[in-house]
């Protein structure tokens, strides 16, 4: 066996027999580190290694502080250095700043960045990019020159001005002919479709060109493209909270019809061209499931919770397929679980049954478990009017 893995198994050994040893002087089982909320059991990830401590401090910078752990200003802290330690464990990312070139065109620029995917790093080197850029993120070779870090090449995409059956647009693009630009914007030209210049015409800087449609009228009309909404469970916040950690933003899709219209009516409509003008932004939020007590549990079965506007709910839990009530409200039939076992839709609510007649199908409201959805009823309304059944993987751990 290398010594090298050799060596790391013996600190990773040592790791664990400091730890055992903490918890012996502090005197804390693992029920105890849960009721000492002066306790706290940070798992550390920093450059490859993992190191576990014990802290009492207020923060996460504190306890880093508190170990001798130092950050550069540029360093990125998963979850910040500001973040108060209120629950028993916590996992921390440092994510090292590390030198990053980045090669745009001719330009050559040299910069310090922490962040790991190439927009968050071409912004720290003041460089946009723009839909239709590629970039290529991949290890600095020249050492000697560069140092150890990364290399960004960015590609960028030509701008050019489209006239598509009368909208005229900005767009940016890689094809290197106008007719791989038109398959790569899925403009179906059909045998009355004509192009100011010919389909081989290498695509240039600034280039314009216009598309239309003989013998036929056209429009184009401006859809938005909905933000996708990436959910994040966090352990360490409590049932309850819910913060958009990054705003997401609407893109924008120019869609174009052919028009038959007869006696100045219209009579039929056909898709002939989509583009995307502008690609949606993810938006990240961020859900805690820190269950206090107060929440439901497996172990509770059924209890009473109180909602902000003094509503008393019975509630209890049940554990079924739920994919034919997730037919509605959009969510075509998928859910998922939650990591303390709640199923929830694809916006996070928990899945909720309750009497329609109070609480309509789609309408969101509050249980112990945090704001939930409801999508399904049962007979134990008739007993319950305010009752809430939640749904939970907890008699089944299998996810359905």
């Amino acid at each position: 066996m290398p010594a090298v893995i050799i060596k790391e198994m013996v600190w990773r050994f040592v790791d664990i027999l400091v730890l055992v040893i903490s918890v012996s002087i502090f005197g804390l089982s693992n029920s105890a580190l849960a009721q000492d909320q002066s306790t706290h059991l940070i798992t550390l990830y920093d450059r490859g290694t993992e190191q576990v401590f014990l802290a009492k401090e207020k923060t996460v910078g504190e306890a880093l502080k508190a170990k001798h752990i130092e950050l550069d200003a540029r360093d990125t802290v998963e979850p910040s250095v500001d973040e108060k330690l209120v629950a028993s464990n916590y996992y921390v990312n440092i994510y090292r700043a590390r030198p990053v070139v980045v090669v745009d065109g001719n330009v050559r620029i040299k910069t310090v960045s922490s962040h790991q995917t190439a927009g968050q790093i071409a912004s720290d080197a003041g460089i946009t990019i723009y839909d239709g850029d590629t970039t290529t993120l991949k290890p600095l070779t020249d050492f000697i020159t560069d140092g150890a870090g990364l290399e960004l090449t960015i590609t960028r995409a030509k701008p050019i001005t489209l006239d598509l059956y009368g909208n005229q647009t900005q767009i940016r693009t890689q094809a290197k002919t106008v007719g791989d630009m038109l398959k790569e914007k899925n403009i179906i030209l059909g045998k009355n479709g004509r192009v100011s210049v010919p389909e081989t015409t290498p695509i240039t800087q600034d280039m314009q060109i216009r598309v239309w449609r003989e013998g036929a009228q056209t429009v184009s009309i401006d859809q938005e493209i909905p933000v996708v909404t990436k959910i994040v469970y966090d352990a360490d916040q409590p049932i309850g909270y819910r913060v958009i950690q990054t705003e997401g933003m609407q893109g924008i899709q120019s869609i174009t019809y052919q028009l038959d219209i007869e006696g100045g009516v219209e009579v039929s409509r056909v898709e002939i061209a989509s583009i995307t003008t502008r690609n949606p932004t993810e938006q990240i939020e961020v859900i805690g499931f820190r269950n206090d007590g107060s929440g439901l549990t497996k172990a509770k079965s059924a209890q009473y919770n109180t909602d902000s506007k003094g509503v008393s709910h019975r509630e209890t839990y049940y554990d079924l397929n739920m994919s034919t009530a997730l037919e509605s409200c959009g969510q075509g039939g998928h859910y998922s679980v939650r990591p303390d076992g709640a199923k929830v839709d694809a916006e996070g609510y928990i899945i909720v049954a309750a009497d329609y007649s109070i609480y309509p199908k789609c309408s969101i409201v509050e249980t112990s478990l945090g704001l939930g959805k409801v999508y399904d009823t049962g007979g134990f309304v008739a007993r319950y009017p305010n009752g809430f059944d939640l749904a939970t993987d907890w008699t089944t751990p299998d996810g359905i």
